[in-house]
């Protein structure tokens, strides 16, 4: 994945949840960019294999620190520019059985965070949202405008609850906020989500295929080469204090597409695709969106362009998975 980064107009950059899906590459281009960058992840769902590139540079240091305990935190922020809020709980469909693993993992970390922040030098924050917290929207495609937002799920909740967090703590102690809202973000490294569920699924059993819901949700997926493109995209030509922008592709598509590419990929052109009817009108589960498509014309003003549609990324990051799991 080559990716040219813009203007980095920061010397020092820490990254929480560093050794996960997203933050890993943002880790990857920052220390090949000479940056000097810093890793916190407490590992529960990073991997340090992840991050295999960066461990021999010397622009590179790792720190294996759970948000949920800063103590002495202070010393690794202290010389940081920018702020990467990448560490979460990264599961939106468990959360209806312990809702309090998000209100824990996103809430309460990223306020403690912010603390721990709010008197370093640390003058940029880029925090991972995610489109969640649209909920179900009225207007689709969805521009960052839209609104009221009112998530259907603890972890859009809890995503909408730290945005409100970022936004405070920029204002109050002079610091720049980008809020990223995420499309799904898809692509090697991945560990969860519909396509690395799919794979495991056909690895156990090539007859046939459960898909949760009536297959007619319909999402947008971003390779996670362009969700990196758009992220550095974002860092410049911020108008306020505090800037939200949707990162997504420019398209949507229903998942029982994105199923019949992967069995595709697989080889099981004649499997039995069974669909489960799902819950609340055919959504997979509590909390899922039905239908979700981000109108990305505001980052695209920026200059940046996803390369890949939704089902092209699909259609990647299966093959990806299925060499890496098979």
């Amino acid at each position: 994945v080559v990716i040219s980064i813009t203007k980095i107009d920061f010397d020092t950059a820490v990254i929480t949840g560093g050794a996960g899906f997203i933050g890993s590459y943002i880790a990857e281009k920052l220390v090949e960019n000479g940056t000097d960058t810093k890793v916190i992840d407490n590992l529960v769902t990073g991997k340090k294999e992840n991050l295999s590139k960066c461990f021999d540079q010397d622009n590179f240091s790792f720190l294996e620190y759970d948000l949920g305990n800063l103590d002495g935190i202070e010393d690794h922020l202290s010389d940081a520019d920018i702020l990467f809020h990448f560490a979460a709980d990264p599961e939106v469909r468990t959360g209806y059985s312990k809702p309090e693993d998000s209100f824990e993992q996103n809430i309460v970390n990223t306020f403690n965070l912010l603390q721990k922040i709010k008197q370093s030098k640390i003058k940029k924050i880029v925090f991972a949202s995610s489109s969640s917290v649209y909920g179900d929207a009225k207007i689709i495609p969805t521009n960052e405008e839209y609104g009221p937002l009112s998530p259907i799920s603890h972890y859009g909740a809890s995503k909408l609850a730290c945005e409100a967090m970022v936004s405070s703590f920029c204002h109050n102690y002079n610091i720049e906020g980008v809020i990223l809202r995420p499309a799904n973000v898809i692509g090697l490294r991945g560990r969860h989500g519909l396509i690395w569920d799919l794979v495991h699924k056909l690895k156990i059993n090539q007859d046939e295929l459960e898909l949760l819901g009536d297959g007619k949700q319909t999402k947008s997926f971003i390779h996670i080469s362009d969700a990196i493109d758009g992220i550095f995209f974002s860092l410049n030509n911020l108008q306020d204090k505090v800037e939200v922008f949707n990162l997504g592709s420019e398209d949507s598509v229903e998942i029982m597409d994105v199923a019949k590419i992967v069995c595709k990929n697989m080889g099981l052109n004649e499997i039995k695709i069974n669909l489960t009817g799902g819950v609340d009108d055919g959504r997979g589960w509590k909390g899922d969106i039905k239908i979700a498509h981000l109108d990305i014309t505001k980052l695209k003003n920026s200059g940046w362009i996803p390369k890949l549609s939704s089902i092209n990324s699909a259609d990647i990051t299966s093959q990806e998975i299925i060499k890496e799991v098979i």
